[in-house]
């Protein structure tokens, strides 16, 4: 019973890997795609509400990753200087999201 129960939870751990590894992997493509919106954004200095906001809530559900916050910031960061109480919105909606020092308190 003891070898049935080892061999479950090693079976388990392993799926969940695998679930980790594939997370990263469509986060990475993800962020590939979005970048070139994004940097197509920043270069046409496009400041069409409606473009920007589909971006970033679509950003916002890839932000447990590194690069993509970093994405996610910098188009906050330009969309701020057009409407900063949206950009605002954003920068909590992410918080109540992602932040881990919230969940601390």
């Amino acid at each position: 019973m003891n070898s049935q129960h080892n061999q479950s939870m090693t079976d388990m751990v392993q799926t969940i890997g695998k679930l980790a590894v594939a997370q990263q992997q469509i986060a990475h493509q993800a962020e590939q795609q979005y970048s070139s919106e994004v940097e197509a954004i920043i270069q046409e200095k496009d400041r069409d509400p409606q473009r920007i906001e589909h971006l970033l809530d679509g950003m916002l559900d890839f932000c447990f990753d590194d690069e993509m916050l970093h994405l996610y910031k910098k188009l906050c960061r330009y969309y701020y200087k057009i409407d900063p109480v949206a950009t605002a919105s954003y920068v909590y909606a992410y918080r109540e999201m992602w932040d881990e020092e919230e969940d601390q308190e």
